[in-house]
């Protein structure tokens, strides 16, 4: 299992620390969650083609993240 970490600035100014592990069985888990905000969005993901890209990952979460 692979773990891959980052910080992302949106366009709203707005820090996002995403994560990404490939799982066993094609499988993923991924996080996303705001600077200074308690929330963190996971999801775990079964059957996907890893590795996924960080725009995979990211748009993932998009709908979420257009929350204020």
């Amino acid at each position: 299992m692979t773990a891959n970490e980052w910080v992302k600035t949106r366009e709203d100014g707005r820090k996002v620390k995403f994560i990404y592990q490939e799982l066993p069985d094609d499988g993923a888990f991924i996080t996303a969650q705001i600077a200074g905000n308690e929330v963190v969005y996971s999801i775990i993901l079964t059957k996907v083609k890893n590795p996924l890209s960080r725009d995979d990952v990211e748009g993932r979460f998009e709908s979420e993240l257009l929350k204020k």
